[in-house]
């Protein structure tokens, strides 16, 4: 099962007198893992390297940052995908010591960083998601939000066509729940129709 991270972590890493500062932290969308990486950059202009990896709702994204091809965000992605990480991103600022690691160092040093930072993490397991998809008449739209409201969900996306055409994301503690809730808002009408199916 994916697991994400309960909160940051942080951890310094030296090797051969260059320093590694590293960040794992779990993040909720692919743009709050590059604002969060924005941010470090910005917290640390004066880096030779920030490198970075991230997973985030199947969408990867790596960044050896001026470090030789392969040597930095491949070795940081490859602890996250080894630990089931998902949720994600990784970021490690280098301050260069004057010794050079070679390829094979850097890889180690990059992935050891990432190692040594996730040694004091809390994980939690990840829900799967489920997509919801709803069709319905005008007519029946407020109970449809009133039996969403009290499960403390919204809509995500409506659109009035001939009917109205509604869609949510759901997780598996709130599937069984929400199926039941749906079936009782107008049991017997051919007019109201809706269908989970695992999201991604």
């Amino acid at each position: 099962m994916a697991v994400t991270l309960v909160a940051p972590v942080y951890s310094e890493l030296e090797v051969k007198k260059s320093r590694f500062l590293t960040w794992v932290e779990p993040v909720a969308s692919v743009d709050a893992a590059k604002a969060r990486i924005a941010e470090i950059r910005h917290q640390y202009p004066d880096a030779r390297h920030v490198c970075t990896a991230f997973y985030v709702k199947g969408n990867t994204g790596l960044s050896d940052d001026g470090e030789p091809s392969g040597t930095a965000a491949k070795p940081m992605f490859n602890v996250l995908n080894h630990k089931g990480l998902v949720d994600v991103v990784a970021i490690v600022v280098r301050y260069f010591g004057g010794i050079k690691l070679g390829a094979g160092g850097l890889s180690r040093a990059y992935g050891n960083a990432v190692s040594q930072t996730l040694d004091q993490a809390e994980y939690v397991a990840q829900e799967s998601l489920w997509q919801v998809k709803l069709e319905f008449p005008f007519a029946l739209e407020s109970q449809v939000r009133h039996t969403l409201g009290q499960l403390r969900l919204e809509l995500a996306f409506i659109d009035y066509q001939s009917a109205v055409m509604a869609g949510l994301s759901v997780k598996d503690s709130q599937k069984a729940m929400l199926e039941e809730a749906l079936s009782m808002v107008a049991p017997g009408n051919p007019d109201f129709h809706f269908s989970v199916t695992p999201e991604g």
